[in-house]
């Protein structure tokens, strides 16, 4: 059994008082940064056919997967990765996985570019690409209440930071667990909020003040957390709490983190002061950011993949 608070966001997507979703956000964040997210508007069928794309890929020859490996996407840093191909915290993570982004044409910026899709299921980039557009309408939604939640007005984000997101999306494929191999490791995510989707195997685990809590899967719902740049335009009032996965199930384990961050030349100035409650003992405001955002998240995810950092960077 979870802990974690259940939220329906449905009038966040169709414009109706919010007062309630936003309270409830409000106390989630400040509690432990992660709650369930349910009236989200993303479709079953979409669900179901990008669960199955995933399915069949990483069913497929490891060389196949390779064909679209992710030193093949240079600077889009997209594509395929094998077990042990990605670090948490300077460990190998005992998963294998796949990463997206936003579909456009290379610009000459990091992180920027066009997707790579594998040809044996021509299916999945349509997939995909309508799952990154209805999951982006869902994770607008998702923030206009935690902008709510501050005593902003709800476009506070979408007129601002994120009127030009950064969108980051990954497909992982946790095999079972053994002795002390995480699928990740203990970690926070860097931005904004991430939209969690998970299939019917358990795995996740999350650090509150009440000691590390099981957030299993629920059917129709996100796992939905806030980030480190949340966190940090916040004061620390709302937390970005640290997480981790094993796959004790003994079956294989699929999930769908979706990652919603400012857009990559957005420079974030601090929350006005009408927001709620950051005032630090010793006056110093902690919330402004220097600097663009791109400039913050390549220095993170170039920890990632060490061996394609001179690629991106």
């Amino acid at each position: 059994m979870t802990t974690l608070p259940v939220i329906d966001v449905s009038p966040l997507l169709d414009g109706g008082p919010a007062d309630r979703v936003a309270a409830e956000i409000e106390a989630a964040c400040v509690d432990s940064g992660f709650f369930y997210v349910s009236g989200h508007g993303v479709s079953a069928e979409l669900i179901g056919a990008l669960d199955d794309c995933a399915r069949r890929f990483f069913a497929l020859p490891e060389e196949t997967k390779l064909k679209i490996a992710m030193s093949r996407g240079g600077r889009a840093w997209r594509g395929f990765f094998p077990v042990g191909g990605e670090l948490t915290s300077g460990k190998p993570d005992l998963k294998e996985g796949v990463y997206f982004g936003a579909e456009r044409e290379p610009d000459g910026r990091p992180l920027h570019g066009r997707n790579l899709f594998p040809e044996e299921i021509p299916e999945m980039r349509s997939v995909v690409l309508r799952y990154l557009d209805e999951v982006e309408r869902a994770a607008q939604a998702v923030l206009s209440g935690v902008a709510l939640s501050l005593g902003l007005p709800r476009d506070h984000f979408s007129a601002g930071s994120t009127a030009d997101p950064t969108v980051l999306f990954r497909i992982f494929h946790y095999p079972p667990g053994v002795d002390d191999s995480w699928g990740v490791g203990e970690h926070t995510d860097y931005g904004l909020l991430t939209l969690l989707l998970q299939d019917s195997n358990a795995g996740l685990q999350v650090r509150t003040s009440r000691g590390w809590v099981d957030a299993p899967p629920i059917p129709g719902t996100f796992v939905c957390n806030i980030g480190d740049m949340l966190d940090r335009l916040t004061g620390g009032h709302y937390r970005s709490t640290p997480h981790r996965v094993f796959n004790a199930t003994g079956r294989d384990r699929l999930s769908f983190p979706f990652f919603f961050d400012p857009g990559w030349d957005s420079e974030l100035p601090p929350l006005p002061p009408t927001a709620k409650g950051f005032r630090r003992w010793d006056g110093q405001d902690l919330r402004a950011f220097t600097g663009t955002y791109g400039d913050y998240l390549l220095g993170k995810v170039s920890k990632v993949f060490p061996g394609l950092r001179d690629e991106v960077i």
